[in-house]
């Protein structure tokens, strides 16, 4: 069977324990119609890159899937009749990624350095400073 990612964002105002609810209801449209859930990961209330009804913020889940283009398809259409997900969106792979995705490691993410820290071009020459020209002044 093919091999999907899905990622779906619910509203800011629906608790948590809600969101799990949702998630688990699209995890058994899966299972119902052939498929296998491999993971799923919550990332938490998040900021969004630009408003949606509204909402500034979004729960985001990610559900790694096992299933048939079919049950891709029922699961999506009951994403987009649910008023509780403001957007989702499924792609296909050709392997799942193995251990927590990257929005959960932590510990990559803080070895790249801050803005501050950033090296400023160590092997760039630095100008000379302007020297003030001696001209008469007319």
């Amino acid at each position: 069977m093919p091999l999907y990612e899905s990622i779906f964002i619910a509203r800011q105002d629906v608790p948590a324990p809600q969101v799990e609810i949702l998630a688990k209801s699209f995890a058994d449209i899966i299972v119902k119609d052939g498929g296998t859930v491999k993971k799923t990961e919550q990332w938490g209330l998040r900021n969004l890159a630009y408003r949606i009804n509204k909402n500034k913020k979004g729960h985001y889940v990610l559900m790694n899937l096992d299933a048939p283009p079919a049950a891709v398809a029922e699961m999506e259409r009951n994403m987009s009749l649910s008023e509780d997900v403001l957007r989702f969106m499924t792609v296909s792979v050709e392997e799942h990624e193995e251990g927590p995705s990257a929005m959960l490691r932590k510990e990559e993410r803080s070895e790249r350095p801050s803005f501050g820290d950033r090296d400023r071009g160590g092997d760039r020459p630095r100008r000379a400073p302007r020297e003030e020209s001696q001209g008469e002044v007319a």
